[in-house]
């Protein structure tokens, strides 16, 4: 859960059960209570973000229908002829690959090299396989080649349109979010765990009772749905943080340590030094390599072929084609992500003798490989197309409804009486204090791991901790 749980204060309205000196949950509802002010912006606007972001594959094909979808009327035409169809509307660029229409209808996408684009940027000229004739220009971005609409949601999401500083609202989002909702996940079951005990069994974990009125009504709504998209929240977050600067950093470093990095395609042609690891030896051939434009129009001429060589491989769904600059360098034939394919196989192909350097077969790659793959894809709304996306979309908007109503009961918290601009009462101080000192001492331990590992965590905890303490030494002195 992503808003402050904020029950009332440990011990403070009569009657109330006063926690035993060693347990958890006042220390929890501390957590989470900060964590929900503070955080929980960020957040938001992560989750109203992503939540566009993840239903913009659908939105592009509504967009750019007249780019990427065309009237069927008969058989493709040679992808070297669409490509030089394309190569007449921009002479001014390089030819980098191709994106042959993956289904009748679909347009062919050539991707050209623009110096005067930003980092990741292609510009795609759309081709009428049927007709070899262009039909329009995009700019597309990264691998997932996203057009306009979605790269503009992208970064948004991303960094705000603010670049690299702008990350870190995302990274701090992410940091905080499985935080927030394993200690809700926790609140909640303690409080269920409790209210079962003495109603005999009637209290309710997974659905909301609709007989409570005002604040009580508000939190059943906010525990009942947190539980309920908790493991998705945890996810969108391991997830997240795969992309982030500085716990992204880390990340990295893991999954190599561990070897769980994504094995690399050989696309080294001969004797040449090779470029990257390959699970195949390289052929001889003693190719010099050397860019020219040239080279590039040699190529295109072999990328038929290079298809139905890399077909009889395994990459044989939709696939992106890279065309080398120069001699040294084989043909790429990657499968794209698409939706409910598990599986992306890629083959390097020399598109001067046909042979086959290397083969790249997802089945191959390590476990952990495998699942960072698939969970990225989950987490962009690709792996189960429409699917994913209204499920992405779903989730985003029941976290919404969470962090708002942790603020509305955090606002209803508020002293009737005093200043107008009185806040709701935070929980109790003193929370570390009642648990067990074997305890105390794990808790502190694990939380200076977990802020190492996640660095934007472990400052701003330890932030929180500074302000809460000074806020403490005011109310002393007063």
């Amino acid at each position: 859960m992503s808003a402050p749980d904020v029950e009332r204060p440990t011990g403070s309205p009569p009657g109330a059960e006063p926690p035993g000196p060693r347990r958890i949950r006042p220390l929890m509802m501390r957590l989470h209570f900060y964590a929900g002010i503070l955080v929980a912006p960020f957040i938001l606007i992560a989750v109203v973000t992503g939540g566009l972001y993840a239903v913009a594959p659908a939105l592009e094909q509504v967009a750019y229908r007249d780019q990427l979808h065309v009237e069927y009327t008969g058989p493709a035409q040679p992808v070297a002829d669409q490509i030089r169809a394309a190569q007449e509307v921009r002479p001014d660029l390089t030819v980098s690959a191709v994106r042959p229409a993956p289904e009748e209808g679909d347009t062919t996408r050539i991707l050209f090299t623009d110096p005067s684009l930003g980092e990741s940027e292609r510009l795609a000229v759309f081709v009428d396989p049927s007709t070899a004739q262009p039909v329009g220009e995009l700019v597309v971005y990264g691998s997932s080649s996203a057009l306009p609409m979605r790269t503009w949601i992208s970064q948004l999401h991303r960094h705000l349109h603010l670049g690299e500083p702008g990350r870190i609202y995302s990274e701090l989002a992410a940091s905080w979010l499985w935080v927030v909702a394993l200690g809700g996940v926790f609140l909640w079951w303690d409080r269920y765990r409790k209210a079962r005990a003495r109603d005999n069994g009637t209290a309710r974990l997974l659905t909301v009772d609709r007989t409570s009125k005002g604040r009580n009504r508000t939190l059943n709504w906010h525990g009942a749905v947190g539980i309920w998209i908790a493991v998705g929240l945890v996810f969108l977050s391991a997830t997240g943080l795969t992309w982030s600067k500085y716990a992204g950093e880390n990340v990295s470093d893991l999954r190599t340590a561990l070897s769980w990095t994504t094995p690399a395609l050989d696309k080294t042609i001969g004797d040449a030094a090779p470029s990257s690891a390959g699970g195949h030896d390289g052929h001889g051939g003693g190719h010099q390599g050397h860019t020219d434009a040239t080279v590039v129009d040699a190529n295109v001429e072999h990328i038929d072929h290079v298809l139905a060589i890399a077909a009889e491989n395994g990459a044989s769904e939709a696939v992106e084609a890279s065309i080398p600059a120069d001699t040294a360098t084989a043909f790429t034939v990657a499968e794209t992500r698409q939706p409910w394919a598990l599986a992306q196989d890629s083959v390097s192909v020399d598109g001067a003798t046909g042979q086959v350097v290397d083969v790249l077969d997802f089945g191959a790659f390590p476990l952990m490989a495998k699942l960072t793959t698939w969970g990225i894809a989950l987490h962009m709304g690709l792996l189960f197309g429409l699917l994913n996306q209204l499920a992405l979309l779903a989730l985003s908007v029941a976290l919404v409804t969470v962090i708002v109503r942790g603020y509305v009961m955090w606002w209803r918290r508020r002293p009737t009486r005093g200043s107008d601009w009185a806040a709701g009462r935070p929980p109790l101080r003193g929370a570390l204090r009642q648990v067990h000192p074997v305890a105390a001492v794990a808790v502190v331990a694990a939380a200076v791991a977990v802020g190492w590992f996640v660095p934007l965590l472990g400052w701003t905890l330890l932030g929180f901790l500074v302000i809460d303490a000074l806020l403490g030494r005011r109310a002393g002195l007063r």
